[in-house]
């Protein structure tokens, strides 16, 4: 088949629906060579028309027992459906297939990434060995990132400098489920860390690149990295020459929306975003039926400052999203925090605990705002009752501003479906209004202001004088197929209130008949509906009561579950085809009325956009403060010092039945460095997890769980704890280890969080003692905040040099087990001062295992021997003491200057104190200068 020329750019773009996307995702991901036919896929409105958005359309299509409607007598039925000799779309449109290439052999060519290519790719010289196939419609997609914790609905566009320009990132996304295109433009370095960590956020159902980027044996570094980091997503390239920062710009003057048309000015010079905008859109118009209208997008730039950066190493690590022993439950810091009762404040919770804020002034607004909640029990539960009425208004929004090619069943149904929906959500506005009326907070109040916008008026009073009052959203698949029915006034289309009363007519008689059914056979027999199967009949009894075990051959279609029968009959089956004809003119001529008034009110529809963020926004702090009221949280503050008191784990809290044990931390510039000690078990990797979920809470506006907590803004926050191997990549345990520990080299800055977890247990002591200590070193040539949990205890004399070095051990104390006639150690989860004192705890721990006791022996003999050859004291000069009195006594002044809240009498007393404890520093540095002499 000939492939046909690309069309020429029209003024309405595109709009691609979840399904279409979805379907194409299955099978393999990848091909080279054989040229793709390119097949139009059909639009999908909505993935059940009869399920709301932020719904599952399985929970849409379960069994309706409820009432049957019963309306004003019928007429006879309004002949020449619109619909009638008209097949669906669905069924006229050829199964999209793309032709791929796989491998016959996959160990063959199990190097070389894959490509989905289509009619826009330029086509790469086509490998030998290689197959063709074709991909079938009709299957849900499986591809999901690592990090994601909803079913992907993310297309992305990706593209790179060239030459000189090469590191220049240009990104654009569209989210299926909401009308919304996300723009970023970037530098990144040699490692493209920034790259693979906004794609983990957005986590991706496929990604677009360049054909240029993948050419067979020289595809270029940044594609070689994507395709590695995300081998369960599709990639397509697309030709070069379509990613034009010409028409990208064009593309945003016809679609964004009045609102959001400031961003014309901040991407007007960011060419790479506008070329990969153009691509992104020119690659939907092959794979979707439908257009978005003009004027219909928000559009927004996002930049790489607005964000602490977190890799999705560590969103793995510290369990943000996904609990690493079962993913399936929700320990998770997102299962802890998220009470939200909208799909779109469950994804902005989920986002920002991804990309923490860096603005103080932002977050303290949040922080504000959980206060006033958590103060005003009124208003809390107020809001929570308005906001749990809200449908995904994201989701909605999408929907309706897509303008469909073909008039199809599917379509109407969807777009009356949709316009009910969004009566449903308009008439939410004014109870919201009423509920934040009285509030105190800036956000809050912001919040109250943006709902004032008249359009939400104009647009519910428009619809009111085409739609029923009594028209809403409602469960359950025939409540809403009669919702949709009967949306429209009577009296506006005479041709419409007689197909109404058609349909009313056939379904009483469809009532009246299986009653007559009861009758005949004594059996108690009920009227069920289902999106599938519609009008058939349900019996609940046992099979003894039955003649002769069976029901009457009348009946066919029989299913059974238990003592439940479901079936139909022939005459059934009839009626429920011309219910379904009766349906179809009644959707035909709805929906000619409802394009009507969506095209009167598509000029103030965008107001959509602000009731969406309020909502998911609202959402968000009532989940926050929801938190707070199953624990003891308090409010963070923010500084330049990390401070908390009493502090303990958030997902820990929710497992256990008593309370985790509370540690104290206290990090500044002058000490920003700790090393933690302590035997196996004694808690380092759950306290050095707490820090990290601790801060990222802080940074997102809920409340932390401490008795007092004081934070300074961390821009990226890096962890190194796992210590598994890798085997996709071939990476031992400590290949691995050597990877992450390198990626946080690259990348730390001064404002970094850095953990670290036993670094160097992969390789030999010696070596991994070398290494730890050439990496502490490195750090702590930077400001950032460390802490780096060890087993060698050399690591810990580090600190002579070093006068921003603290340690910390966790203690443990020793126990007489009488039964057995040995010590058992009791760990106390308790953080202290210093270097711990315990040697050998590991053969501790090994002699409570099952290991032979004559092994053990041996153990400690060779230990003992090796700690007496390798270990020498290293003791402090008093020049050293003097420097370390004097370090802390400044760091301690500059933090006194910066942060103080202190009245003049308590400063001054504190200000003594400092004084006695540097004077009490020298008699024991010339003590130390003494031994020294001796």
């Amino acid at each position: 088949m000939l492939r046909p020329e690309i069309p020429p750019a029209s003024t309405s773009v595109p709009a691609v629906s979840p399904s279409s996307v979805e379907a194409r995702s299955q099978g393999p991901r990848y091909s080279f060579g054989l040229q793709e036919t390119p097949q139009r896929c059909p639009s999908a409105q909505a993935a059940s028309s009869s399920s709301p958005p932020g719904t599952s359309g399985a929970a849409a299509d379960r069994s309706d027992s409820s009432s049957l409607p019963r309306h004003p007598p019928s007429a006879r039925p309004a002949q020449g459906s619109y619909f009638t000799n008209k097949r669906s779309y669905a069924e006229n449109t050829l199964a999209s297939h793309f032709t791929l290439c796989t491998s016959s052999s996959s160990a063959q060519d199990s190097n070389y990434p894959q490509i989905l290519k289509t009619p826009l790719s330029a086509g790469n010289p086509q490998r030998p060995g290689y197959k063709s196939w074709t991909l079938q419609m009709g299957h849900s997609a499986t591809s999901s990132s690592a990090v994601s914790a909803h079913s992907p609905s993310v297309i992305v566009a990706v593209v790179e400098g060239r030459g000189l320009a090469r590191g220049e990132i240009g990104m654009a996304s569209i989210d299926l489920k909401s009308p919304q295109i996300i723009l970023s433009q970037f530098a990144d370095n040699t490692t493209y860390a920034k790259v693979i960590t906004k794609l983990k956020i957005l986590s991706p159902l496929e990604i677009i690149m360049s054909n240029t980027a993948c050419v067979v044996g020289n595809s270029t570094k940044l594609f070689t990295l994507i395709t590695e980091n995300f081998k369960n997503v599709n990639f397509t390239t697309v030709q070069r020459k379509y990613f034009s920062e010409t028409k990208g710009l064009e593309y945003i003057e016809q679609l964004c929306i009045t609102e959001f048309n400031t961003v014309l000015m901040e991407v007007q010079s960011k060419y790479y975003c506008l070329a990969a905008v153009a691509a992104l859109l020119k690659y939907v118009e092959f794979i979707q039926n439908s257009v978005y209208a003009p004027k219909s997008l928000k559009i927004c730039f996002q930049g790489s400052e607005q964000t602490a950066m977190i890799d999705s190493s560590s969103t793995q690590n510290l369990e943000l999203l996904i609990n690493n022993q079962d993913s399936r439950n929700n320990h998770t810091l997102f299962g802890v925090l998220n009470y939200t009762k909208t799909p779109g404040g469950s994804r902005r919770l989920r986002s920002n605990i991804l990309e923490p804020l860096i603005d103080v002034e932002t977050i303290n607004m949040r922080l504000d705002c959980v206060q006033e909640l958590l103060q005003d029990e009124e208003l809390f539960f107020g809001l929570q009752s308005v906001i749990a009425r809200f449908l995904d208004t994201e989701q909605l929004l999408s929907v309706l501003v897509q303008i469909p090619k073909q008039d199809t069943v599917n379509a109407a149904e969807s777009k009356i479906t949709n316009l009910i929906y969004l009566k449903h959500t308009l008439e939410l506005v004014d109870p919201l209004k009423i509920t934040l009326k009285n509030c105190n907070t800036p956000l809050l109040r912001a919040y109250y202001g943006s709902l004032e916008d008249k359009r939400f008026v104009i647009i519910l009073d428009k619809i009111k004088t085409v739609i029923n009052d009594d028209a809403r959203y409602m469960k359950g698949c025939l409540n809403m197929r009669t919702q949709k029915c009967y949306a429209v006034r009577s009296n506006i289309n005479e041709f419409l209130d007689i197909a109404r009363r058609t349909y009313t007519e056939i379904v009483d008689d469809i009532a009246g008949m299986i009653s007559q059914l009861a009758e005949k056979y004594s059996l108690p027999l009920r009227t069920s509906f289902s999106s599938v199967r519609g009008f058939f009949i349900q019996m609940t009894t046992d099979c003894t009561t039955l003649p002769n075990d069976q029901l009457p051959s009348e009946f066919i279609k029989i299913s059974k579950v238990k003592n439940s029968y479901s079936f139909t009959s022939a005459d059934l089956i009839k009626m429920n085809e011309r219910c379904q004809e009766s349906l179809r003119e009644i959707y035909h001529m709805t929906y000619t009325i409802v394009c009507k008034l969506l095209s009167e009110i598509y000029e103030h529809i965008h107001c959509l956009h602000k009731l969406s963020d309020t909502v998911s926004m609202l959402d968000m702090l009532l989940s926050f403060a929801h938190a707070c009221t199953l624990s003891d949280y308090v409010r963070p503050e923010f500084t330049d010092t990390l401070a908390i008191k009493h502090g303990w784990h958030p997902i820990l809290e929710k497992i256990s039945v008593e309370k985790p044990v509370a540690n104290n931390t206290y990090i500044t510039e002058g000490s920003n460095f700790f090393i933690i000690t302590g035997p196996n078990m004694s808690g380092k990797s759950t306290y050095l997890k707490q820090i990290a979920l601790c801060q990222i809470m802080a940074q997102i506006g809920s409340y932390v769980p401490a008795e007092y907590a004081s934070f300074r803004i961390a821009e990226q926050i890096f962890t190194r704890i796992s210590t598994d191997d890798d085997i996709e990549t071939n990476s031992s345990t400590f290949m691995k280890e050597m990877k992450e520990i390198a990626y946080i080299l690259h990348n730390a800055n001064d404002k970094s969080l850095i953990l670290i977890d036993e670094l160097g247990r992969g390789t030999n002591t010696e070596e991994g003692i070398g290494i730890c200590y050439a990496v502490c070193e490195y750090l702590l040539s930077l400001k950032a905040f460390t802490l780096f949990a060890t087993h060698f205890l050399e690591l810990c004399h580090i600190d002579v040099l070093y006068p921003n070095v603290e340690n910390m051990h966790f203690e443990v104390q020793h126990v007489k087990n009488t039964s057995r006639n040995k010590e058992a150690i009791l760990y106390t989860y308790k953080l202290s001062k210093g270097f711990t004192e315990e040697k050998n705890y590991g053969l501790k721990a090994a002699e409570v295992s099952s290991l032979p006791s004559s092994i053990v022996l041996d153990a400690k003999e060779i230990t003992s021997q090796i700690t007496r050859q390798i270990l020498q004291s290293q003791r402090s000069t008093p020049e050293m003491e003097r420097q370390r009195a004097v370090y802390h006594l400044a760091t301690r002044l500059i933090q006194t200057a910066r942060n103080s809240q202190l009245d003049p009498d308590s400063l001054r007393t504190y200000l003594s104190n400092l004084k006695k404890k540097y004077e009490a520093d020298f008699p024991r540095a010339e003590q130390v200068s003494g031994n020294s002499e001796e």
